[in-house]
Protein backbone atom coordinates (compact mmCIF):
# COMPACT_ATOMS: atom_id res chain seq x y z
CA UNK A 1 0.00 0.00 0.00
CA UNK A 2 1.55 3.35 -1.04
CA UNK A 3 1.02 6.45 1.31
CA UNK A 4 -0.52 9.22 -0.69
CA UNK A 5 0.75 12.70 1.08
CA UNK A 6 -1.94 14.70 0.37
CA UNK A 7 -4.64 12.49 1.67
CA UNK A 8 -6.60 13.93 4.14
CA UNK A 9 -5.42 12.52 7.86
CA UNK A 10 -6.86 9.37 8.80
CA UNK A 11 -7.19 10.01 12.79
CA UNK A 12 -10.00 9.46 15.09
CA UNK A 13 -11.00 12.23 17.00
CA UNK A 14 -11.60 10.83 21.09
CA UNK A 15 -15.70 11.95 21.78
CA UNK A 16 -14.79 11.83 25.43
CA UNK A 17 -16.07 15.33 27.60
CA UNK A 18 -13.26 15.33 30.09
CA UNK A 19 -14.49 15.29 33.78
CA UNK A 20 -13.54 18.40 34.40
CA UNK A 21 -15.31 20.35 31.43
CA UNK A 22 -18.60 17.89 32.82
CA UNK A 23 -18.00 19.56 36.32
CA UNK A 24 -18.14 22.88 35.12
CA UNK A 25 -20.78 22.77 32.82
CA UNK A 26 -23.24 21.21 36.07
CA UNK A 27 -22.34 24.19 37.44
CA UNK A 28 -21.74 26.81 35.07
CA UNK A 29 -25.38 28.80 36.05
CA UNK A 30 -24.20 28.51 40.01
CA UNK A 31 -21.15 30.53 38.83
CA UNK A 32 -22.70 33.12 37.08
CA UNK A 33 -25.25 33.65 39.58
CA UNK A 34 -22.75 34.52 42.01
CA UNK A 35 -20.74 36.14 39.94
CA UNK A 36 -23.79 38.47 39.42
CA UNK A 37 -24.48 38.74 42.96
CA UNK A 38 -21.02 40.37 43.31
CA UNK A 39 -22.16 42.61 40.65
CA UNK A 40 -25.30 43.70 42.20
CA UNK A 41 -22.98 44.28 45.34
CA UNK A 42 -20.65 46.01 43.69
CA UNK A 43 -23.83 48.44 42.54
CA UNK A 44 -24.36 48.82 46.25
CA UNK A 45 -21.79 50.11 46.90
CA UNK A 46 -21.76 52.81 44.46
CA UNK A 47 -24.74 53.30 45.68
CA UNK A 48 -24.30 53.57 49.43
CA UNK A 49 -20.75 55.36 48.97
CA UNK A 50 -22.82 58.16 47.25
CA UNK A 51 -25.43 58.33 49.55
CA UNK A 52 -22.62 58.47 52.64
CA UNK A 53 -20.54 61.50 50.53
CA UNK A 54 -23.95 63.18 50.34
CA UNK A 55 -24.75 62.58 53.76
CA UNK A 56 -21.05 64.50 54.85
CA UNK A 57 -21.44 67.22 52.98
CA UNK A 58 -25.33 68.00 53.01
CA UNK A 59 -26.78 66.13 55.97
CA UNK A 60 -28.92 68.28 57.69
CA UNK A 61 -28.84 67.53 61.32
CA UNK A 62 -31.48 65.38 63.09
CA UNK A 63 -32.72 64.79 65.99
CA UNK A 64 -32.16 61.29 65.80
CA UNK A 65 -28.59 60.37 64.28
CA UNK A 66 -26.30 63.17 63.11
CA UNK A 67 -25.19 63.20 59.85
CA UNK A 68 -21.49 62.36 60.09
CA UNK A 69 -22.75 59.46 62.05
CA UNK A 70 -25.27 58.22 59.52
CA UNK A 71 -22.41 59.26 56.31
CA UNK A 72 -19.85 57.38 58.42
CA UNK A 73 -22.26 54.08 58.81
CA UNK A 74 -23.21 54.03 55.27
CA UNK A 75 -19.58 54.52 54.12
CA UNK A 76 -18.56 51.39 56.35
CA UNK A 77 -21.60 49.52 54.85
CA UNK A 78 -20.30 50.29 51.39
CA UNK A 79 -16.64 49.17 52.12
CA UNK A 80 -18.33 45.59 53.55
CA UNK A 81 -20.84 45.36 50.49
CA UNK A 82 -17.46 46.17 48.17
CA UNK A 83 -14.85 43.72 49.81
CA UNK A 84 -18.03 41.25 49.70
CA UNK A 85 -18.71 41.72 46.00
CA UNK A 86 -15.05 41.21 45.03
CA UNK A 87 -14.85 38.48 47.06
CA UNK A 88 -17.84 36.66 45.34
CA UNK A 89 -16.63 38.24 41.50
CA UNK A 90 -13.71 35.87 42.16
CA UNK A 91 -15.60 32.96 43.94
CA UNK A 92 -13.62 33.25 46.89
CA UNK A 93 -15.10 30.93 50.14
CA UNK A 94 -14.71 33.73 52.47
CA UNK A 95 -17.37 35.74 51.04
CA UNK A 96 -19.78 33.19 51.83
CA UNK A 97 -20.58 34.13 55.10
CA UNK A 98 -20.75 38.26 54.57
CA UNK A 99 -23.40 37.67 51.62
CA UNK A 100 -25.48 35.27 54.23
CA UNK A 101 -25.55 38.14 56.64
CA UNK A 102 -26.50 40.83 54.19
CA UNK A 103 -28.61 38.02 52.30
CA UNK A 104 -30.49 37.74 55.58
CA UNK A 105 -31.11 41.26 56.57
CA UNK A 106 -32.60 41.78 53.19
CA UNK A 107 -34.87 39.37 53.56
CA UNK A 108 -36.55 42.48 55.61
CA UNK A 109 -37.25 44.26 52.26
CA UNK A 110 -40.67 42.46 51.78
CA UNK A 111 -41.88 41.55 48.90
CA UNK A 112 -39.18 42.20 46.12
CA UNK A 113 -35.96 41.91 48.60
CA UNK A 114 -37.43 38.94 50.33
CA UNK A 115 -37.27 37.19 47.05
CA UNK A 116 -34.18 38.25 45.53
CA UNK A 117 -32.24 37.77 48.95
CA UNK A 118 -34.28 34.45 49.42
CA UNK A 119 -32.52 33.35 45.90
CA UNK A 120 -29.07 34.63 46.49
CA UNK A 121 -29.18 32.27 50.04
CA UNK A 122 -30.10 29.60 48.02
CA UNK A 123 -27.79 29.63 45.06
CA UNK A 124 -25.31 30.76 48.31
CA UNK A 125 -25.89 27.69 50.31
CA UNK A 126 -26.49 25.25 48.47
CA UNK A 127 -24.24 22.20 47.44
CA UNK A 128 -23.51 23.35 44.24
CA UNK A 129 -23.04 27.50 45.72
CA UNK A 130 -20.42 25.59 48.42
CA UNK A 131 -19.05 23.61 45.22
CA UNK A 132 -18.27 26.54 43.14
CA UNK A 133 -16.32 28.83 45.79
CA UNK A 134 -13.88 25.88 46.88
CA UNK A 135 -9.56 25.86 45.73
CA UNK A 136 -11.04 22.24 43.87
CA UNK A 137 -13.76 24.35 41.30
CA UNK A 138 -11.13 27.03 41.15
CA UNK A 139 -8.66 24.71 39.51
CA UNK A 140 -11.40 23.29 37.20
CA UNK A 141 -11.72 26.78 36.08
CA UNK A 142 -8.19 27.38 35.07
CA UNK A 143 -8.25 23.96 33.00
CA UNK A 144 -11.81 24.65 31.38
CA UNK A 145 -11.21 28.14 30.50
CA UNK A 146 -12.86 27.57 26.72
CA UNK A 147 -16.06 26.30 28.72
CA UNK A 148 -18.42 29.71 28.85
CA UNK A 149 -22.20 29.98 29.55
CA UNK A 150 -24.26 30.38 26.95
CA UNK A 151 -27.22 32.93 26.99
CA UNK A 152 -30.65 32.48 25.57
CA UNK A 153 -31.51 34.98 23.23
CA UNK A 154 -35.22 34.95 24.90
CA UNK A 155 -33.15 36.57 28.07
CA UNK A 156 -31.17 39.11 25.69
CA UNK A 157 -34.14 40.44 24.51
CA UNK A 158 -35.77 40.65 27.96
CA UNK A 159 -33.04 42.40 29.67
CA UNK A 160 -33.68 45.20 26.60
CA UNK A 161 -37.02 45.45 27.09
CA UNK A 162 -36.07 46.22 30.82
CA UNK A 163 -33.21 48.62 29.94
CA UNK A 164 -35.70 50.34 27.21
CA UNK A 165 -38.12 50.78 30.25
CA UNK A 166 -36.18 51.69 33.01
CA UNK A 167 -34.81 54.50 30.05
CA UNK A 168 -37.86 55.41 29.69
CA UNK A 169 -38.86 55.47 33.42
CA UNK A 170 -35.93 57.50 34.13
CA UNK A 171 -36.75 60.06 31.35
CA UNK A 172 -40.38 60.84 32.61
CA UNK A 173 -38.71 61.10 35.78
CA UNK A 174 -36.31 63.90 34.73
CA UNK A 175 -38.95 65.24 32.40
CA UNK A 176 -41.32 66.52 35.28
Amino acid sequence: MEINPYAAPQSQVLQNTPQEEVERMQHINTEATIKSVGMLYYLATFGLLAAGAVTLMEGKPTEDIPPQLLGAILILMALAYGVTAYGLRRLKGWARIPTIIFSCIGLLGFPVGTLINAYILVKVMGQQGKFVMTPEYHRIIAVTPHVKRKSSIVALVLLALLLIVLIGVIAAVVMK
